[in-house]
Formats: structure tokens, C-alpha cells, sequence
């Protein structure tokens, strides 16, 4: 558990009494999810205070429960609006079962509402029941993959990708079933033999339908979904939504799979990802955003 000196720092630290910030970094960028969770529950600094969210930004973000957090980042993308419904899927595709039960447990409890009928009331376009879908998904995440049966929906994903002029693929429910209720590994191989049947990727040949083609990457290769999302944050052009990705995938997947990430990025821009926030973070935010990148290696 975190040090009676560690916890003493961040109370003065966020009492605003000018503690070392770097000090401040160094403690909350190396604690373990357990040890932030008793320095939430222990002080009066994370109950509900939104203006307190907003000042610390990333620190904050960092210091949340994973369901708490993933709920309250679903709560604002359906705020926002289109622009950032690719936080739904990315939330509703990349969490394993239990995160994302856990997700929408913490939803209800902090909103008096549950994740689907949000998502259901907010989307109101061809989106909607992929969405709705995808937050409710309860998927297998066991080894067995049946290849007559993922064939057989390669298939039935070939023809509605072909068949998108006359309908959008995210209006077939047997589109909507596949993707939201078969375990990624199956999807795997779905996309593989799609691949085989079509000629081409699934990602490729969905393109033209933005919240299915973010939907096929986060279930196969979140990796390149995150690199993107960072390229676009990372962009001097962004609007200020776009650049709360950069914080976004650093927070959330620090202790997941930011490795993959790390090597996708070099692979894809030539520099590391390390190398890219050094040169376009300042002050205490890159440190944080450095420390964050640093764990696990």
C-alpha cells in the first residue's frame, strides 16, 4: 500500500499548498491501481467535483477507479456528440467482459441510468443498435473458435459489406450480431476468412463507414486504432477534443497493452512515441505522460 509520506504529498499537493509537482508525478505515475484507489477513497478531492476533473486532467484520470473512469469518458463522448463516439466503441471493443460489466455498473451508480438506454437516447443515427450492441456485450474470451462457423459469418459480412449502396452494413442485425457477441479470437478468424472470400481487409473495405471501421479495428488490432487516435491528438491542427486522445490512451492503456502501442507507433511514424511527446508536451504534463509510458519496462 502507498507510504503514510506518498499520501501526505499528495494531500498538500492537491490542498494546493505547492508541493513538488515532480514529486507529486513520480508518486501517482509508479502507484498501482490499489494504491490510488485507498488515496481516492481516503481524501475529499475526488467526490464528484467536476472543475476539480478539469484542472487536473490527466492526474485525475489516472487516479480513477478503470470502471469509474471508462463510465465517465462514455458520459462525456455522448455529450460531445458524433465527434467523439469513437470513445463508445473504442470503450465497448477493448475492455474485456468483466471491465466493461464493471463499466456499466459504475455507470448506473453515478449517472441513475444505464450506459444502453444513454447510448440508445443520444445516437440517433445508423449507428445506434451497433452501439447499443457493443456497451451491452458480455463476450467469450475462451480459447475455442469453430472455422465452419466463422466462415459462414465471413460470409454474411462479405455480402452486407457488398451490398452497402442499397443498405448500411450497421443496420443488418446479423452484422450488428457478429461483431457485438463473438469472442475477438473468433473475430479473428472471421476477418481472416473474409479476407480470403473478398479479396480484401474488412478494415479496408469498410472505410467509408467510420464507426464500423473503428468497430473492426479495436476487436482485431487495437494497436493501430490507438496509434491513430494519437497521431490525430498529437497534430497541431486538433481541436481540443481530438487532443484529449493523447491523454485518453496514455491513462487508460498504460497497463494494458501500451508496449504494442509503443512498437505500432515507431513502426507506423519512424520515432518513438516517447521521443514524439518530448518534443510537443511541456512542463509537468509531459512528465506525467513520460512517467506513464515508462512502467512496465
Amino acid at each position: 500500500m502507498a507510504g503514510s509520506h506518498e499520501v501526505d504529498t499528495l494531500t498538500k499537493a492537491f490542498s494546493g499548498f505547492g508541493v513538488d509537482e515532480k514529486t507529486l508525478i513520480s508518486i501517482l505515475g509508479k502507484w498501482h491501481p490499489d494504491q490510488t484507489k485507498t488515496f481516492r477513497k481516503g481524501t475529499q478531492f475526488f467526490i464528484q467535483d467536476e472543475r476539480l476533473f478539469e484542472r487536473w486532467g490527466a492526474v485525475v484520470l489516472w487516479t480513477m477507479h478503470p470502471w469509474e473512469r471508462d463510465a465517465r469518458l462514455i458520459k462525456d463522448a455522448l455529450i460531445d456528440g458524433p465527434k467523439s463516439y469513437n470513445v463508445v466503441v473504442e470503450i465497448g471493443c477493448t475492455r474485456s467482459s468483466e471491465e466493461l460489466l464493471g463499466a456499466r455498473r459504475a455507470y448506473h451508480s453515478l449517472y441513475d441510468r444505464s450506459i444502453e438506454e444513454d447510448v440508445a437516447s443520444s445516437v440517433t443515427g445508423v449507428e445506434r443498435k451497433l452501439f447499443v450492441a457493443l456497451v451491452s456485450s458480455y463476450r467469450y474470451e475462451g480459447p475455442k473458435v469453430n472455422e465452419e462457423t466463422a466462415k459462414s459469418e465471413a460470409k454474411t459480412l462479405c455480402n452486407a459489406v457488398k451490398n452497402a449502396a442499397k443498405k448500411n452494413p450497421m443496420e443488418e442485425e446479423e452484422v450488428v450480431r457478429i461483431l457485438s457477441t463473438r469472442s475477438k479470437l473468433h473475430l479473428k478468424s472471421v476477418f481472416k476468412h473474409y479476407k480470403e472470400m473478398c479479396g480484401k481487409d474488412i478494415e479496408e473495405d469498410v472505410a467509408p463507414h467510420l464507426s464500423l471501421k473503428h468497430t473492426v479495428q479495436c476487436l482485431s488490432t487495437p494497436q493501430t486504432y490507438f496509434v491513430k487516435v494519437l497521431d490525430e491528438a498529437i497534430n497541431p491542427d486538433a481541436d481540443e477534443n481530438t487532443k484529449e486522445g493523447l491523454t485518453r490512451v496514455i491513462v487508460t492503456r498504460a497497463d494494458v497493452d501500451m508496449k504494442a502501442i509503443k512498437e505500432e507507433y515507431h513502426k507506423q511514424n519512424g520515432i518513438t512515441l516517447i521521443e514524439k511527446i518530448e518534443h510537443m508536451a511541456n512542463g509537468n504534463f509531459k512528465d506525467f505522460l513520460l512517467t506513464l509510458l515508462a512502467r512496465g519496462e
